[in-house]
């Protein structure tokens, strides 16, 4: 059944409600139920149990409860490493022996240095760049929004630029199979590094970032962000702090998950292995690791460690239903066929030339309104590929206009999980991260519309 231009309203609506309402869960839940209420039929008592056993569904799928658990456990990390006095030695360490990094544009500049280089999983590279930074930046006055600022635009960006990861299993999967069906010719390896070069969201975000930075450039509602007080949880200041307390268990943590990635790869090839498998078994080889490193140490007694571990998961609850009901929602938007309806809006008939910047622009819209860019990613490539082919246009542009496009929606929508999992993890309201963010994030699509309007007049 054909939806059409209810499929948009629902999202939109939902979009509107989140940045009207400032409450996520309502909606979520509110677009969830409309969503439903669409596909059956306008009753609202089958609308109303369709939510709930759909919250119940997809507790069947394994990487949805995998995500779930990894997202609950890994703040258990951060409140074991926060009790057991490793953050506040960490920050202790970063001020006595790096003076540069102690200072407002030292503690940001330290949260984007970490967003480059962990570029495994973005849900990795926001946790990581935050609970390392998030106490530098507090003792030097660094608000927690510009922190998410920081910490998103240098997740998904990052990884995007860098597909040693899952998304560059997903991108050449998709670029793969066009090239099998005919729909392209070429090497796909070749084409998606060639399409690095097109990607220019994340090249121009990257780049923003740093100056932004580099220059204390407030813009927008972040000028008016207040930062967190700063309060050491340690009894006493170490005279002789060390880095590994902080150091070690994060070394773990990044370092399981392409272990994970090998391990669960068809034949050890980790562009096939599993992401969510991998990241699950990461939180809990470090939370292994924490124990038998701290509890022997006296870092932290075996009653603190499980208090710890109990209070991170409690923490985490919030976020946990919120991520969810963005499961849910994510589901109810494919049910409905936004996104085909949304690629069903480009013609034909357009000029050559102007087809990278809407295919940039629709998958923009797409990964604004369903949150992720990854399934923007797995619908739109195909579309695009087909339509490049058929208008001669170079395979590697348009798979540059669909990550840029997926990355920005994504980077901008209230609803994606990076979104959610940046602000919970910076440790500020969901909302006040959005509106924060996203002037920056507009002025980077603008510099990459510009750009992909420019390409598309001499790469055809």
């Amino acid at each position: 059944m054909e939806y059409g231009i209810i499929s948009v309203i629902i999202p939109i609506f939902t979009i509107i409600v989140a940045i009207w309402s400032k409450d996520v869960v309502v909606s979520l839940l509110g677009g969830a139920f409309f969503g439903f209420l669409a596909l059956n039929g306008y009753n609202p008592a089958i609308a109303f149990t369709a939510l709930f056993n759909g919250i119940v569904g997809l507790f069947s799928e394994g990487w949805i409860v995998k995500t779930i658990i990894f997202i609950m456990l890994v703040g258990s990390i951060m409140e074991i490493l926060s009790r057991s006095g490793a953050v506040d030695e960490f920050v202790d360490f970063l001020s006595q022996k790096a003076a540069n990094i102690d200072s407002p544009k030292g503690a940001m500049m330290l949260a984007y240095i970490i967003g480059l280089v962990i570029f495994i999983e973005s849900s990795i590279t926001v946790m990581v760049a935050s609970i390392v930074s998030k106490p530098l930046c507090d003792k030097n006055g660094v608000s927690r929004e510009k922190l998410a600022y920081i910490c998103d635009s240098t997740s998904a960006p990052v990884c995007s630029m860098l597909p040693l990861n899952g998304w560059g299993a997903l991108l050449l999967g998709l670029i793969t199979a066009s090239v099998a069906s005919g729909v392209i010719v070429g090497d796909p390896i070749k084409i998606l590094l060639q399409a690095l070069l097109f990607n220019f969201y994340a090249i121009f975000t990257i780049i923003i970032v740093f100056v932004v930075i580099y220059k204390d450039i407030n813009i927008g509602p972040m000028k008016n962000t207040m930062p967190r007080p700063y309060f050491p949880s340690m009894d006493q200041t170490n005279t002789n702090p060390k880095p590994w307390n902080m150091v070690l268990p994060l070394v773990v943590l990044i370092g399981a998950v392409p272990v994970g990635l090998y391990l669960t790869g068809d034949d050890g090839n980790i562009f096939k292995g599993s992401g969510s498998t991998s990241v699950y078994y990461a939180v809990i080889v470090t939370l292994i690791f924490t124990y038998i490193y701290f509890v022997p140490r006296k870092l932290i007694t075996h009653k603190g460690y499980f208090e710890s571990l109990y209070k991170g998961l409690g923490d985490m609850i919030p976020i946990t239903i919120v991520m969810i009901l963005a499961f849910l929602i994510g589901k109810v938007i494919g049910d409905l066929g936004t996104a085909k309806y949304l690629a069903s809006m480009v013609g034909s008939s357009m000029s050559a030339a102007i087809i990278p910047l809407l295919i940039f622009l629709l998958s923009s819209i797409m990964a604004f309104a369903t949150g992720t860019s990854w399934g923007t990613f797995s619908i739109m490539m195909p579309i695009a590929l087909a339509l490049g082919g058929a208008m001669d246009i170079a395979p590697a542009l348009m798979v540059g206009a669909v990550m840029s496009g997926g990355v920005f929606g994504d980077h901008a929508s209230p609803i994606s999980d990076t979104t959610i999992i940046s602000s919970m993890a910076a440790g500020c309201e969901n909302i006040d991260h959005i509106n924060t963010q996203l002037p920056y994030a507009l002025i980077g699509a603008l510099f990459a519309s510009i750009a992909f309007l420019i390409a598309g007049l001499f790469f055809i």
